[in-house]
């Protein structure tokens, strides 16, 4: 992965919710997400693992497709990843 990539991020949760974010680098900030030190809502939801990512060449577009992503209902974004990434199944198991 290139330095001054901007990524734009789904995680999936232990509890099976999805966390869209934003991030310059990835790795980190999942083992930021990991540690407890990321994003409020993945605290305790953790671990998490990656779903998916797009990398964009500007920080405005990665955080727009996150803005966007967040919009979407559950049922929206399970249909966003699949289309994403084929008819691998993102609807994780509930606890």
């Amino acid at each position: 992965m290139e330095n001054n990539q901007h990524f734009f991020y789904v995680l999936t949760c232990k509890d099976g919710s999805f966390y869209g974010g934003y991030t310059n680098n990835l790795e980190r900030r999942i083992k930021l997400h990991n540690e407890g030190k990321g994003a409020k809502y993945t605290r305790g939801r953790g671990p998490v693992t990656l779903t998916y990512y797009q990398g964009f060449s500007s920080k405005s577009e990665a955080l727009k497709a996150e803005y966007h992503f967040k919009q979407f209902t559950r049922k929206q974004k399970i249909e966003f990843l699949k289309e994403e990434m084929g008819e691998y199944d993102v609807a994780a198991k509930k606890l």
